[in-house]
């Protein structure tokens, strides 16, 4: 074999060793973080389950914690309370082992997804998943239809969800220093309500989404906030944004979409659409360098239900440095898991009271997708295993005035 094919067959090689190993270790190490104080009781305390191929997992025999919630999804297995409640318990009741469902997505479909990331793929997934109807994403977001972390400014007074997103936009807005001179583009606008925001201080907006219902929903609320004539949303892919230039540009947890091996070109066409003397506001979500076995099952487990295709959610270092080399200046990071956390037991909360309206018109399994996403979700991100970064950077340049960045008037 010639020095040539080596790295081809490195390349092949890597993903089953990967998984190999991985699915060896969760079998056989100790827990990284153990969780203690656990009441100890059977399986069967938790939950019941209805498929008599599942008659093994009763006592103290664990049950994988993806053949639950697939067998949750399909009804063969119920629950004995509030899902977040069961789950806070779920190391007395469920192991995190590899399953062969769990490695035949890895190969057929996680992989593949990462490495192509088509415009029809990424078209596709976020059609198929934003344009499921505007009523289901109401139903846990709210009247404000933000899907990205709120902002909690109090330990002491409990916010409501639309307190948490006013805080969020409120804080987006300073922290770009919006002016009603500048020109916004938010890329990933979703149902545009950051963008009718902007357009309300002033600003002249471009919001961009993939999803058609929500593009016509933030266009509808353009027009009755009256600023219609100050935003524009534009239905398309981020590769066709048109090559404007902007004073600020802010994109709230989209960029995971764009994908690894796209991350550096898409930030190298932010940077081009960015003035010199612009800001550039990224919220991504992302998650722990040192990870654990759960938070691997967790996110095939988004990957595949949740959000396919995003799978440039990673460790914070990774982010800066591709912002770096990019030829960014990072200027300030902050990590709101627990703003997050907040944020999704509040989601969490307004599905369960509209169980009804959801399994009604879209039926049971997708109300337990979700009502499992979301308990797990806010266990997840109070815990650390994911996060999301507010990043805010400018353009690496000499003649760039920083100080209005870093000494308050």
């Amino acid at each position: 074999m010639s020095w040539s094919a080596y790295p081809f067959v490195a390349l092949i090689l890597a993903a089953p060793i990967f998984a190999g190993y991985n699915a060896l270790y969760a079998l056989t190490a100790t827990p990284i973080r153990p969780q203690v104080g656990l009441p100890e009781r059977n399986v069967e305390d938790y939950i019941t389950i209805k498929d008599t191929t599942l008659s093994g997992f009763t006592g103290r025999n664990k049950i994988p914690i993806t053949l639950f919630f697939e067998k949750y999804f399909d009804e063969k297995i119920d629950i004995k309370g509030d899902m977040l409640d069961t789950l806070e318990a779920r190391y007395d009741w469920a192991k995190f082992t590899w399953q062969p469902e769990q490695v035949k997505f890895f190969f057929t479909q996680w992989i593949p997804e990462t490495l192509w990331h088509s415009r029809k793929q990424d078209e596709d997934q976020v059609r198929d998943h934003y344009d499921r109807g505007d009523d289901f994403y109401e139903a846990f977001l709210g009247p404000m239809m933000i899907y990205t972390s709120g902002i909690m400014t109090s330990r002491h007074k409990r916010q409501s969800l639309e307190e948490l997103q006013q805080n969020k936009l409120e804080l987006v807005c300073n922290k770009i220093k919006l002016k009603p001179t500048d020109r916004l583009l938010d890329i990933g606008c979703g149902w545009g309500t950051l963008s009718v925001h902007a357009a309300k201080q002033g600003a002249n907006v471009t919001g961009v989404t993939l999803g058609k219902n929500q593009a016509a929903w933030g266009r509808r609320k353009a027009e009755e906030a009256g600023v219609a004539d100050k935003v524009r949303i534009l239905c398309a892919d981020y590769r066709d944004i048109p090559r404007e230039k902007y004073n600020k540009i802010t994109c709230l947890e989209m960029a995971e979409h764009v994908g690894i091996l796209r991350f550096q070109t898409f930030l190298q066409q932010v940077k081009d659409m960015l003035e010199d003397d612009g800001l550039f506001f990224l919220q991504i979500a992302g998650l722990r360098r040192a990870w654990q076995h759960e938070d691997l099952m967790w996110g095939l487990f988004m990957a595949k239900y949740i959000f396919p295709g995003a799978d440039a959610s990673a460790p914070l270092n990774w982010v800066i440095e591709q912002l770096e080399r990019a030829g960014f200046e990072v200027s300030s990071v902050e990590t709101l898991g627990v703003h997050y956390s907040a944020t999704i037991y509040r989601w969490y909360s307004n599905w369960l009271k509209n169980k009804d309206m959801i399994i009604g018109k879209y039926g049971v399994r997708w109300f337990r997708i979700w009502e499992f996403f979301l308990a797990y979700s806010t266990i997840i991100s109070r815990q650390g295993s994911a996060t999301v970064y507010q990043i805010v950077s400018h353009k690496n340049l000499n003649s760039f005035d920083r100080v209005p960045l870093t000494v308050k008037e």
